[in-house]
């Protein structure tokens, strides 16, 4: 395996997230969006740098370290965001998930490299579930003791809280007043099983990944994404909540209390997370601040949400439904689809939802 690549490979993994399998595979990936020259300067990263510390690091005049940034951030390999302390723009070597994966995929492409690129993510997962299942204990507490990458926000329903009723729109429209700037950009899950011909079994609309501020000016800038405004962004996360997908959060510095960067609208049959989960390549690890409560007295045991459960989290044994708290999220999509209204949504502790995945072999 060639060392610049190698070590390239390496420094991205270093950068967080699930693990990926150090593979050829990986290094194809890599030489399919770059090349050798790309790759080189890439390994100047060891941890962001602005544009004068980056200047002295390699050597560059202003205008070709300027053209190798921009080249690197139009592909996806490099974010720009500038510092909340001093205004000076930051620039930072992506991880591979999140970060790669959606960059390769999220405006939407087709042709012949974007379907290898398709077919090498397809092949990396495939290998990173065969380490998975070979050293499954090993895996799952390493997922364990690291942080969820994502939090469950709750669609539009009633939600109980100490005996009274609230609306959780009131959380959706918050978070979309939050911010001045919203863009959408194809959903990289649903994109990938397209150009793999494995389209979405539901019809999910392509075009439903919402990020926000900072974020969503870097996707605009470099063509990642579109810049809509507030009223889209709540009819886009409405039609979302029709089809019974599943909203999910990702925030600044992967903590829950900072700012939202970006929210994905998730169905069961597409989204990288819940198939990883169903597949035996990793466990579902979110946080979540709600959980499904079925009302005796109102559920006819009609098995209408059943259909409608993303990690298989509500069963109906007899004639009544039963929700298995160690794998509920608190997405409501049972509750939203319950033509009884038999089931509500209680308000929780931010608390962190752990499932190991599936023992396969």
């Amino acid at each position: 395996m060639d060392k610049i690549w190698y070590d390239l490979a390496r420094r991205i993994l270093k950068n967080g997230g699930p693990p990926v399998p150090l593979n050829d595979t990986l290094i194809e990936l890599l030489k399919t969006l770059i090349n050798e020259d790309q790759a080189k300067f890439l390994l100047t990263f060891r941890k962001p740098l602005n544009f004068d510390q980056l200047k002295e690091k390699t050597g560059l005049d202003d205008e070709t370290l300027k053209n190798k940034l921009e080249e690197l951030m139009h592909i996806g390999f490099i974010t720009a965001l500038p510092s909340r302390s001093t205004g000076i723009m930051v620039y930072r070597l992506v991880s591979f998930l999140p970060g790669l994966l959606e960059f390769t995929l999220m405006r939407g492409e087709t042709g012949e490299k974007q379907k290898k690129i398709a077919l090498l993510w397809d092949k990396l997962f495939k290998e990173e579930g065969e380490i998975t299942q070979k050293n499954y204990d090993i895996v799952m507490n390493a997922f364990k003791n690291a942080p969820p990458i994502d939090r469950v926000i709750p669609i539009n329903q009633e939600v109980e809280v100490r005996q009274e009723m609230t609306l959780l729109t009131d959380e959706v429209n918050a978070l979309v007043n939050k911010f001045d700037i919203i863009a959408v950009s194809y959903c990289y899950c649903r994109h990938r099983k397209d150009l793999l011909n494995e389209p979405c079994k539901i019809n999910a609309p392509r075009q439903n990944c919402l990020s926000f501020g900072r974020s969503a000016e870097f996707l605009i800038e470099h063509d990642f994404a579109r810049k809509i405004d507030k009223d889209e962004a709540l009819r886009i996360l409405k039609e979302a909540e029709e089809l019974g997908l599943v909203h999910k959060a990702f925030h600044s510095k992967g903590d829950p209390n900072e700012d939202e960067l970006a929210v994905c609208n998730c169905c069961k049959c597409c989204c990288e997370n819940f198939q990883s989960f169903y597949t035996g390549r990793a466990p579902t690890h979110t946080y979540a601040t709600h959980i499904a409560k079925v009302s005796e007295d109102k559920c006819i045991g009609c098995q209408t949400c059943v259909s409608y459960r993303p990690l298989e989290a509500i069963e109906v044994p007899d004639t009544i439904a039963q929700v298995n708290n160690n794998r509920c999220m608190g997405c409501g999509v049972c509750a939203s689809k319950c033509p009884e209204e038999a089931i509500i949504l209680e308000k929780t502790e931010l608390r962190k939802v752990f499932i190991p995945t599936l023992k396969i072999f």
